[in-house]
C-alpha cells in the first residue's frame, strides 16, 4: 500500500512539474508572440496600435486638462494693441475665453462706443488667438461672474494688462480677481489705444473744419511715423488726447505671421485695400474672400497711396499698425505690406494669384470710372470677381459716428486722458512673449 501511495504522489509530481513546464512555455510564447506582434504594428504589418491600447493609463495618473484662460474688455474700434493683448493671453494658456462687455456697461463707465457690441463680437470672434467669446460680459468682475468663470467656463486665470482698469468709484476692476490668486498680468502694446484713435479722429475733424489743408498734409505725415510732435512730452493740448508712439519692430511682426505659406497646389485669393480702422465690414469680407480659396493674401495699400485717392487727412492708421491688424485675422493667411495700386501680371506670377477679389463696398469706388483701372489687368485674364459685401461699413462710416457725437467722445478722452497720463508716470516694464 505504501509502495502505491509513494507511485501515486510521484505520479503527482510528474503532473504537476509537467502543468508547471507548460505553464511556462505558454507564457514564454506568449510574449514572443506579443512582442513579434507590436514589433509589426510598429513597422506598419497591422492595424494601428492605439485601439490596441486604447483606455489604459498607469495608476494615480490622470488625463492633463488644457489650462483656460479669460481675457474681457471693451474692444471698441479693435486695433492690433488688442490684438496683441489677446495673444499674450493665449500664450498663458491652451484655450483663450474672451469676455465682450455690452454697451450699456460700456455707456455707464466710460461713455458710449463707437461699435455696438453686434459689430464687436465679430472683431474679436474674428481674431486668431481666440478660441471662444462670451457676450454681454460685466464691466467689472464681480463675485458671482467670477465663480461662474471657475466653475462653468473651466476658467484657471483671468489676464489683464498692466494699465490700470478702475471703477466708477476708484477701486480696482480686477481686486477680486488678485484676491483669489487667479490673476495674471500682461503688458500692455505701445502705441495705440481706442482712446488714442478718437483723439487721432478729433483732431482730423478739427484741422479739416479750419480749412488749414497744410495742417492736414502735416498731421499726417506726423500719424504715419507714429507720433505726433506736439504731444511728445506726454502733455495734451487743451481738451485734445495723448497720441502715444508707436514703435513698429520686426519681432512684433513675426508674433502676428502665420509662418507658413500656401501649398504647391494651393488657389491663391488676393484682395487689397487700405484697410484703416480695421472694422466689422473688412473682417467679413475677408472671410468671404477666404472661402473662395486655399490660401487668402491681403495687399495693403502705402499711406502715400491713400492719401492721394481719400484726401490728405487719411488714413487715421498708419501701414504698420494696418498691416497688424489684418495680420491677427484668423482668416488672412499673408499680407503684402505697401502693396501696389495696380494689380499687374507680374505681380500675379510672382505670388501664383488664381483669383483677385473686390468687394462691392469700398470707400474708393472711383476706379470703376477711370480709364487706369487697377483690376485691368485680372480683368483682362478673367480672374476678378466681385463678392457682395456682407456689412454696409466703411472706415467714414466710423469717422462719421465719431463726429455725429464728438462732444461725448471728446468729454470721455478727457475723462480718460487722466488715467493714460498717471499710466506713463508711473509705467514699469513687464516682460512680454
Amino acid at each position: 500500500m505504501a509502495s502505491n501511495k509513494d507511485d501515486r504522489g510521484g505520479c503527482r509530481y510528474v503532473l504537476e512539474k509537467l502543468a508547471s513546464s507548460r505553464y511556462a512555455a505558454a507564457m514564454l510564447i506568449g510574449g514572443f508572440v506579443l512582442s513579434a506582434s507590436v514589433i509589426a504594428l510598429h513597422l506598419g504589418y497591422g492595424p494601428p496600435l492605439q485601439p490596441l491600447f486604447s483606455g489604459f493609463s498607469l495608476p494615480g495618473r490622470r488625463r492633463k486638462r488644457p489650462i483656460r484662460v479669460y481675457m474681457d474688455g471693451c474692444f471698441d474700434m479693435m486695433h492690433y494693441g488688442h490684438c496683441n493683448a489677446l495673444r499674450q493671453a493665449r500664450a498663458l494658456g491652451d484655450e483663450l475665453v474672451v469676455g465682450v462687455v455690452s454697451d450699456e456697461e460700456i455707456t455707464e463707465n466710460k461713455g458710449p462706443p463707437v461699435t455696438p457690441i453686434n459689430e464687436r463680437l465679430i472683431m474679436v470672434g474674428a481674431i486668431k488667438w481666440v478660441d471662444e467669446v462670451i457676450p454681454d460680459a460685466p464691466y467689472a468682475i464681480n463675485e458671482e461672474f467670477m465663480y461662474k468663470l471657475f466653475n462653468e467656463y473651466n476658467i484657471d486665470y483671468i489676464i489683464h494688462g498692466d494699465d490700470p482698469c478702475l471703477l466708477p468709484d476708484g477701486t480696482d476692476a480686477y481686486a477680486l480677481a488678485k484676491k483669489a490668486g487667479r490673476y495674471k498680468q500682461i503688458k500692455r502694446t505701445e502705441g495705440v489705444s481706442s482712446t488714442d484713435i478718437v483723439g487721432r479722429m478729433l483732431l482730423c475733424v478739427r484741422e479739416r473744419s479750419s480749412g488749414d489743408h497744410h495742417a492736414h498734409s502735416s498731421l499726417q505725415r506726423q500719424f504715419r511715423h507714429g507720433h505726433n510732435p506736439r504731444f511728445d512730452d506726454g502733455r495734451p493740448p487743451h481738451g485734445g488726447t495723448r497720441v502715444s508712439h508707436f514703435l513698429p519692430t520686426s519681432r512684433r511682426i513675426v508674433q502676428f505671421s502665420n509662418g507658413k505659406g500656401p501649398g504647391p497646389d494651393a488657389r491663391i485669393i488676393y484682395i487689397d485695400g487700405a484697410f484703416d480702422l480695421f472694422h466689422a465690414g473688412h473682417v467679413e469680407i475677408l472671410r468671404h474672400a477666404r472661402a473662395l480659396g486655399d490660401f487668402l493674401l491681403v495687399g495693403i495699400h502705402t499711406d502715400q497711396t491713400i492719401s492721394s485717392t481719400r484726401g490728405a487727412h487719411r488714413p487715421i492708421m498708419n501701414l504698420h499698425e494696418r498691416s497688424l491688424s489684418v495680420l491677427a485675422c484668423r482668416y488672412v493667411d499673408e499680407v503684402i505690406i505697401g502693396a501696389p495700386w495696380e494689380v499687374s501680371k507680374d505681380m500675379i506670377t510672382t505670388f501664383n494669384i488664381s483669383l483677385v477679389v473686390h468687394g462691392t463696398i469700398a470707400e474708393n469706388m472711383d476706379y470703376l470710372m477711370e480709364k487706369s483701372n487697377p483690376y485691368a489687368v485680372p480683368l483682362s485674364m478673367g480672374i476678378l470677381q466681385t463678392i457682395k459685401s456682407p456689412l454696409d461699413i466703411t472706415t467714414s462710416t466710423i469717422i462719421k459716428r465719431i463726429v455725429a457725437n464728438h462732444e461725448a467722445y471728446q468729454k470721455r478722452n478727457e475723462k480718460k486722458e487722466q488715467s493714460e497720463r498717471k499710466y506713463y508716470e508711473n509705467k514699469t516694464s513687464v516682460s512680454e512673449d
